[in-house]
């Protein structure tokens, strides 16, 4: 058989690697920021400047500093900067670094086209820059993991695009006959996130000029897909692509043979097949319809025999190597790595059950749980990989083994004070908002009293930050250190004999997977169709028959100063910290009761472009928020929370009440809505939408300025002041925080005050 001769580039491998590890600084380095603020939410202002005489600052001048930051260091921004750094750039980047180095050798071939590989690299380099940039301003959509605007969506799906047809044309070049399991997961992968991204992230612009645009989704339908989306985004991309890496570089790293073939192929199967279904658990006793909560749950439990199929798997391939273990820090990592994906996919399903999501869902619990997934399984899986492949790209040893083995117990140490401590914070705050008193009285009424317990739960939070972020440090010194001693080699050369051509039906005596495994067209669509029947049964019913949504015929749309301050209220990422969702328990009813005491009804929310049910609670929930506090009061609390909440963690928004609304596109936002939207504006209320607006922004200000003469006297004053430099003065009905105070003044004033019953506690 002729034996031909090609390289591997390893050129493209090195460029994912160096992203990898550039961006992954990033993201820990924005997720200790996040982390920070949560107990200093006065750093800003240490760096910016404040009017506040008990905060030491580095600057003077006020708060000019952090006015002219536009929310930028906010904790809203920051949280959205830090997910995406860490899920898109340091996981993606892993995977696609980790990705091209193991395809080309296991199918024994070079990728079909270099161009499109760097392509796919630039393109998605484009993008995070595109993310961090965008975010910073405050364009984003709010969606969990899919914050990013549609020119970015766009962008997304095109490097996809590139990069799966890269893959699939270097499979129909390769010289081995049968895939490895390694790249069934890999195309496993891609055919979800294909679907997942383009499904999730169906909007409308409101011109194809700017960034602006609504989902196709609304209110429990939004909600659905959203979370369809974002835990199968944990499944897709920071799941199955990193078991992909597992089979690969575990075995090669431990020097044997994967365990079991046949429990691979059961985990591949079961895996991506139940794993689709199980999207709702995070909307249980929400407005969903109860059978999908059910549904979600059911297939959450099942998730365990796969995904611990998988562990196994992975854990015994190391069956006769553990000597290896202890002097190989490349295994070091990958075992803790494995073991923390065992645990957070036990865990998973726990929190999927409604006996425990009552008590942790939106608490602390969750970060903890995702963060044990994030930093043991996909953060050691990462750097396991990272240590592998840079002696073998530049042909040398490790530079330190010492500092390899420091970086492994900074982490673990550091995965631990994260984690634990989260965990506890979780169960305290989940408990706490539920106790009552014998006369039925709210044990702990002030949201605060939960805030101020959790406080050195945070603090510990960071310290292990710290250490994980100091393990990465010691890994960029070692990396940088070995790639030095040693010489890159961008095409390495290889030989392998030639892929006979045999026919494409089965042979005698083969199995049907077999079959399957030398047949990748087949193989990709039955992945495709395995994929689909979850998402497909679980989304249709729910989106196309009307009464899994019943309407509320006293829900009106938001009025256009309303609907600017929703806006308003998305661009700062407030839903990062507030939900805008009563559960059916005493406790939130009695808590959160506002002027309307009920629990939160599908019918509110058909008007919600995007949903904002947020997924944790570090402030109140919001969703009767509408007549509950004084109009001054909103005032106030966003200037600075302190001022009217001793102790609050809240950051300052003092731009909102500098900054003048633009109403620019106020107009063709109401003309969207209900063209496109079907929402029943008249066109006698567009026509007159200036004239509405200002009426109810003057009603606003007539409150404030009635409400605290203090407010007032500062206008009249700054007025004065401005007109007398011969500047413009814009009165406060034209700025921005009027429209916020509008937005939340209105939350759940639509329905009325019945006696209604709530689940226990």
């Amino acid at each position: 058989m002729e034996t031909q001769k090609f390289s591997y580039d390893n050129g493209i491998v090195r460029a994912f690697l160096i992203a990898t590890v550039v961006f992954g600084l990033v993201g820990f380095l924005l997720g200790l920021t996040a982390a920070l603020l949560l107990f200093y939410p006065e750093l800003p202002e240490f760096f910016l400047g404040t009017d506040d005489t008990t905060i030491n600052t580095l600057r003077s001048g006020g708060l000019q500093g952090l006015i002219n930051s536009q929310g930028a260091f906010g904790f809203g921004r920051i949280r959205m900067l830090h997910t995406s750094a860490v899920i898109f750039a340091f996981v993606g980047n892993s995977f696609f670094s980790g990705f091209y180095y193991s395809i080309q050798r296991l199918l024994k071939t070079r990728m079909w086209s270099d161009t499109l590989s760097w392509i796919h690299f630039w393109g998605w380099q484009l993008m995070l820059v595109s993310v961090v940039i965008t975010f910073f301003m405050g364009i984003n959509t709010s969606k969990e993991y899919a914050e990013h605007e549609w020119p970015i969506d766009i962008l997304i799906t095109l490097v996809w695009l590139v990069f799966g047809f890269n893959m699939f044309a270097t499979v129909a070049i390769r010289r081995v006959r049968h895939l490895y399991v390694a790249i069934w997961f890999y195309i496993g992968t891609w055919v979800a996130v294909a679907m997942l991204h383009i499904f999730n992230n169906l909007e409308v612009p409101l011109s194809f000029t700017g960034w602006k645009s609504y989902s196709a989704y609304a209110g429990v339908k939004d909600a659905l897909v959203q979370w369809w989306y974002g835990h199968n985004a944990v499944a897709f991309f920071l799941t199955t692509p990193v078991l992909g890496m597992m089979y690969y570089f575990v075995p090669k790293a431990a020097d044997r043979p994967v365990f079991s073939y046949k429990l691979s192929i059961i985990h591949f199967w079961s895996l991506i097949f139940v794993y689709i279904w199980a999207g709702p658990h995070h909307l249980q006793y929400t407005a969903l319809p109860a059978w999908a909560q059910a549904v979600g749950t059911g297939f959450s439990i099942m998730l365990i025999a796969p995904s611990w199929g998988g562990m196994l798997n992975g854990l015994l391939t190391l069956r006769g190597a553990w000597d290896k273990v202890r002097e190989n820090p490349v295994l070091k990592f990958f075992v803790v790595a494995v073991t923390c994906y065992g645990m957070a996919t036990f865990e998973g399903p726990l929190l999927a059950t409604k006996t425990v999501n009552k008590v942790g869902h939106f608490t602390d619990w969750v970060i903890g749980h995702v963060h044990l997934g994030a930093l043991g399984w996909n953060g050691f899986m990462a750097f396991g990989v990272i240590y592998y492949l840079v002696p073998i790209l530049w042909r040398t040893k490790l530079w330190s083994v010492k500092l390899a083995n420091w970086h492994f117990w900074l982490g673990t140490f550091g995965i631990i004070f994260y984690a634990v401590p989260l965990y506890i914070s979780g169960f305290t705050q989940g408990l706490m908002w539920k106790q009552f008193n014998p006369d039925g009285t709210l044990v702990y009424k002030n949201w605060l009293d939960t805030v101020t317990a959790i406080l050195p739960y945070f603090k510990m939070r960071f310290v292990g930050g710290l250490l994980y972020f100091s393990g990465a440090v010691l890994m960029v010194v070692n990396l940088v250190a070995t790639a030095r001693k040693g010489s890159f080699q961008k095409d390495v050369s290889a030989e392998a004999p030639a892929l006979a051509n045999v026919k494409k039906g089965r042979k005698e005596g083969e199995t049907f997977h077999l079959w399957l495994e030398r047949t990748p067209l087949y193989l990709s669509i039955l992945s495709f169709v395995v994929l689909a029947i979850g998402g497909s049964l679980e989304i249709f019913p729910t989106i196309f028959v009307k009464e899994n949504v019943p309407t509320i015929s006293a829900v009106k749309p938001y009025s256009p100063l309303e609907l600017e301050g929703r806006d308003i209220y998305i661009r700062e990422g407030c839903n990062a910290c507030h939900s805008q969702m009563i559960r059916p328990f005493r406790d939130e009813v009695v808590r959160f009761n506002g002027k309307n005491g009920q629990y939160s009804k599908a019918g509110e929310f058909i008007y919600d472009r995007p949903f904002l049910w947020g997924s944790k609670r570090t402030g109140p929930d919001l969703q009767r928020e509408g007549g509950v506090r004084p109009d001054s009061w909103h005032f106030k609390h966003m200037y600075n929370p302190r001022s009217t909440s001793a102790g609050s963690i809240m950051p300052r928004y003092p731009w909102l009440i500098e900054n003048t609304l633009d109403r620019s596109k106020s107009k063709a936002k109401l003309e969207l809505m209900k063209n496109t939207f079907d929402v029943p504006y008249t066109k006698a209320q567009i026509d007159s939408m200036d004239t509405w607006m200002n009426n109810q922004a003057s009603a606003i200000v007539k409150n404030v300025f009635s409400e605290a003469d203090d407010v007032k006297k500062s206008f009249a004053e700054a007025k004065v002041s401005k007109e007398k430099a011969g500047e413009k003065f814009v009165p406060l009905e034209k700025r921005e925080i009027v429209a916020l105070i509008s937005y939340l003044q209105r939350l759940g004033t639509d329905i009325k005050t019945t006696e209604v019953k709530t689940a226990s506690n």
